[in-house]
């Protein structure tokens, strides 16, 4: 049967209406960023290894984190963009705080549970902290500290390959208290949006993130507990209006979720819970540093090697290294290879750092290549010294150089004065004229012990 011409447009007009969105949606942004999504993952994780470190953090076994996880995972499977390995954390702290690392890493502090309202409030303080993720706020800032740093003929290279190494080299971290993790009112805006959009998805009312941050407004001038979130998260200035205006573009729904029992038994458990201060955290963090320091190790049970080994692929070469350790680059950029607690403050105490020279003479011996390569790494290390002659070795049948070097350690020994460092450099000749080497470190009172396993690695390097 055939349809009248006006019955066939009303049909196809009510078929568009039917087929189209009924809801518009903030897309995540897009701006000068030198880190792969990789590269940008392991920075996440390197810092959040140091976060460990420095902030007092609840025990993953404990019911408040537990909580706190499910609700993150909850919030983070309606999160855009990229699917980062979104973790969440709770730091056992008074003032109301809540951060993101690049790659997906969420902290929230106590008080900042305890301040809370109802779930949604919590829900929105998360939801916001994973839409700086989503938008990648945390590389794209320091990608700009680094363009104003760099020669442009160096960020050329970097575009995806070797942004880490850079970073590191510049002094740029996301650590505690690192200058990219407060954020722009640009930025603020932008989480507010997107986060509204993944509390309606995940069924939590979006006004009740506004509400919450108005709250904290109110209270800047009064409490000092929420000056610092105030700092790292400055009022775009329409917060409120700004939500309710995205709110209005979504559709209508009939309820919004209420708290949950799991809520309301986290809020009695924290209720009596007393968080460290700042100044508290403070002092904690110098116990643990001299505790450190008194030790020769930030961490002594993650640096003993394991037995068991897994490979790494790079571009150059493949590498076997212990599996309890862990790769900071990729397969084009420099590597460290190192525990977690054998990489603080931009420096290496434990591991193996893998990079390749290119001598100005194309044509150089391998001897000649060698005294080039140590006269560089001098200049940057001034008070590092050869210990002994350099040796011709072999490795898997090519030849190479190894030398035993001494320098300052990043650590401290028993009576608060830097460690002695002992660096075993081998450089292998490349089938182009340059050099591809390995400087495998620790401090010198225990680098005996470890030798075995560096030499395992060394063992097991195959040139491509």
């Amino acid at each position: 049967m055939k349809l009248h011409s006006h019955w066939t447009s009303l049909l196809a007009l009510l078929t568009c209406l039917t087929a189209a969105p009924l809801q518009a949606r903030v897309q995540p942004t897009h701006g000068f960023d030198l880190f792969s999504t990789q590269e940008e993952t392991q920075a996440g994780q390197q810092a959040a290894a140091e976060v460990g470190k420095q902030l007092p953090l609840l025990p993953d076994s404990d019911p408040v984190t537990k909580y706190v996880q499910r609700l993150g995972q909850d919030l983070a499977s309606h999160a855009p963009g990229e699917k980062w390995p979104y973790n969440f954390h709770v730091v056992n702290q008074k003032e109301i705080n809540a951060f993101a690392l690049p790659g997906g890493a969420i902290f929230v502090n106590l008080g900042t549970i305890q301040a809370t309202d109802n779930e949604a409030q919590l829900a929105g303080v998360m939801a916001h902290e994973i839409s700086h993720v989503v938008q990648r706020h945390g590389t794209r800032a320091a990608s700009k500290q680094m363009a104003a740093q760099l020669p442009l003929a160096v960020l050329g290279g970097l575009m995806g390959r070797g942004a880490i190494s850079q970073m590191a080299q510049l002094g740029i971290s996301f650590g505690v208290g690192s200058y990219f993790l407060k954020n722009s009112r640009q930025s603020e805006s932008e989480a507010d949006l997107l986060g509204t959009d993944i509390m309606y998805d995940t069924g939590f009312d979006p006004h009740q993130m506004a509400v919450f941050f108005a709250k904290l407004q109110e209270q800047g001038g009064k409490q000092s507990t929420v000056s610092q979130f105030l700092s790292d998260h400055p009022d775009p200035g329409n917060r409120a209006q700004a939500v309710s205006k995205e709110v209005s573009t979504l559709a209508p729904k009939g309820g919004y979720r209420s708290d949950s029992p799991g809520f309301r038994d986290i809020k009695q458990r924290v209720a009596g819970l007393k968080p460290m201060t700042a100044e508290q955290i403070a002092s904690w963090q110098k116990e643990h540093a001299a505790t450190a320091a008194t030790t020769g190790s930030a961490s002594p049970a993650d640096i003993p090697p394991a037995s068991a080994f897994r490979n790494f692929n790079h571009s150059l070469y493949q590498i076997s290294y212990p599996e309890n350790w862990q790769v900071y680059g990729d397969q084009n950029s420099a590597v460290t290879i190192a525990p977690p607690s054998g990489v603080a403050q931009n420096a290496v105490a434990y591991g193996v750092m893998i990079n390749e020279y290119q001598p100005e003479d194309a044509n150089a011996s391998l001897d000649e290549s060698v005294h080039s390569l140590l006269a560089s790494l001098r200049q940057s290390n001034p008070d590092l010294r050869q210990v002994g002659n350099d040796e011709n070795i072999r490795v898997n049948g090519i030849a190479g150089k190894s030398v035993d070097l001494l320098g300052t350690s990043p650590l401290q020994d028993k009576s608060g004065k830097a460690a002695q460092e002992r660096d075993w450099l081998v450089a292998v000749k490349r089938r182009d004229g340059g050099l591809l080497y390995l400087v495998f470190i620790a401090p010198n009172e225990q680098f005996s012990s470890l030798r075995p396993n560096f030499e395992q690695m060394l063992k097991s390097l195959q040139m491509r």
